[in-house]
């Protein structure tokens, strides 16, 4: 789903925390529109791999830095969308123009375009993130995280829209940034119902539908 929103391309991955410093990812060399259970695997936070038949992608230390720095977290997604990559090449911050798109804001920029394929750069992609639940990696990405994967990966999808319709806007003019009330106000709705509603997570991520989540939930 996150490929076909253009978000994830061939690179690209998203995880779940599991107990006893595991965690599940897809394999490096998986094709991402046709993701199976096959290409996801099992992994401790040093990258050794516990389950499956793959390797981890180089960049599974993003994951693991996030999981040691954040015990709140426990899915994360890193992709490489365009419209919110566009933002960070001109230094152009981002800006809430649309109420889901508020929920990410404000929004921190790791001021680095490097891999995140080492430990030091897994901590210094954490340290920007802080508590924030995404990020934004100059001229590299993004990463989102929730405490489960439907939570990560709407969040993504509410990033890149949000950064797609002020990128559009800026073409004709200065866009409208939500306030701090009003982000405020968009914010409390939200609480109320959480960041996606029972009805929309099964629209969006049916686990009684997708193999690769049956096997995830499974896992937990």
């Amino acid at each position: 789903m996150l490929e076909q929103s253009d978000i994830i391309d061939y690179n690209g991955h998203a995880s779940i925390r599991l107990d006893g410093g595991r965690m599940l990812i897809n394999i490096g060399s998986c094709q991402r529109s046709r993701l199976t259970a096959a290409d996801i695997c099992t992994i401790d936070l040093d990258g050794n791999v516990l389950e499956g038949s793959g390797k981890p992608p180089l960049e599974f230390h993003l994951h693991a830095g996030i999981y040691r720095a954040r015990p709140d977290v426990g899915a994360v997604v890193h992709a490489h969308p365009k419209w919110s990559t566009y933002l960070t090449m001109v230094g152009e911050s981002y800006k809430p123009v649309y109420a889901q798109g508020s929920l990410v804001w404000p929004m921190p920029v790791l001021d680095s375009p490097n891999s995140i394929n080492n430990g030091k750069m897994a901590d210094r992609l954490a340290y920007t993130l802080g508590d924030r639940p995404a990020a934004m990696m100059k001229s590299h990405g993004a990463v989102t995280v929730g405490k489960d994967i439907v939570e990560a990966f709407v969040l993504a999808n509410y990033l890149e829209e949000n950064a797609h319709r002020q990128y559009m806007a800026l073409q004709i003019g200065k866009p409208y940034s939500l306030t701090e009330e009003e982000v405020a106000l968009a914010d409390r709705a939200w609480q109320k119902v959480g960041t996606v509603s029972r009805v929309a997570r099964d629209r969006l991520f049916p686990l009684t539908l997708h193999p690769c989540a049956c096997r995830c939930a499974r896992a937990r």
